[in-house]
């Protein structure tokens, strides 16, 4: 697989010297949110994972090329080409670099990559899941799937809020993938800092998740984790604001016959719009608290790592 994958001289250089690295998705890039809001929230989220001496390591297919790391030209290149650069899972990527093609990883693929190089830590804004009404449409995003098959730690804001949580609570559960609340009791359901269901378990700092996948890696268990950490409460839209827009924008999708891969961006864009882009200030934010847990993670997790090495 190496040979399809550039990987940028500052991620090279982390995994040379075994110093901390953090894993960032394309999507929330080019269907996520607008440009140039966009092209801001990634650079600020780099930074804010340099700030703790990580490195970060934002993941993307450019002309059918797996780059581990973009520089600010491809960043650039990637905000601006928005949603006209399509959403890709790992499914997509034989196909993207087969036509030299480009293409927006997903959750699912960039954990997929991001554990192909040795990256264990991955921070994002929301994990998919279930979609409501699955039982009728049978969508469940390959997240879920990729996520419990790859050895990685994703730290988001829970599942979209548009998601049928509770079915992909269990999803998670059957896949044997471990959901760990950062000082929460329950599952954020993004714009909103927790819904009424429980978490697996639940830590309350940085060193003990790092503790609890040093001793998951020890103990050869390859699923992934998903580390549940809620927007700020003072920065939420509260749920009962939330659901109706999310209502709404659902029969929005219905009448427009939007489905598949084209559903999330669809409603996210969709839900911006009714909360006159409340939903996308509170989108970023949690991105950015993300990122911060995530490089404090990791660099927790490796200065363990490096100790069982003495």
């Amino acid at each position: 697989m190496n040979k399809f994958i550039h990987i940028n001289n500052e991620v090279k250089r982390a995994l040379l010297t075994k110093n901390p690295i953090v894993a960032l998705e394309s999507t929330i890039i080019a269907h996520g949110m607008p440009y140039p809001q966009n092209m801001a929230m990634v650079k600020q989220v780099e930074a804010i994972i340099r700030e703790c001496g990580v490195t970060p390591a934002t993941i993307a297919v450019i002309n059918g090329e797996i780059h581990v790391g973009c520089d600010c030209d491809e960043l650039e290149y990637l905000s601006k080409r928005g949603r006209e650069i399509p959403k890709a899972g790992k499914r997509d990527l034989a196909y993207l670099i087969s036509q030299s093609k480009d293409g927006a990883t997903t959750v699912g693929a960039t954990a997929y990559i991001a554990a192909a190089v040795g990256i264990k830590i991955f921070a994002t804004g929301g994990i998919g899941g279930v979609h409501r009404n699955a039982e009728k449409t049978f969508d469940i995003s390959n997240d879920l799937e990729a996520i419990s098959d790859c050895n990685v730690a994703v730290v988001s804001a829970g599942a979209k809020a548009i998601l049928d949580l509770p079915r992909t609570l269990e999803y998670l559960e059957t896949k044997g993938v471990e959901v760990i609340g950062y000082r929460t009791d329950f599952f954020p359901a993004f714009y909103t800092a927790k819904s009424p269901i429980r978490v697996n378990h639940r830590l309350n700092t940085p060193k003990e998740i790092a503790h609890y996948l040093k001793i998951k890696n020890e103990l050869d268990i390859k699923s992934g984790v998903i580390i549940a950490n809620p927007i700020p409460e003072e920065l939420e839209i509260k749920a009962e604001e939330i659901e109706a827009k999310i209502a709404e924008a659902i029969q929005a999708a219905a009448s427009e016959n939007i489905t598949g891969k084209d559903l999330t961006p669809y409603l996210l864009f969709k839900i911006k719009e009714l909360t006159k882009n409340r939903s996308l200030d509170a989108n970023i934010v949690l991105v950015y608290n993300n990122a911060y847990l995530a490089a404090v993670i990791a660099k927790a997790l490796n200065e363990y790592e490096k100790e069982l090495k003495v």
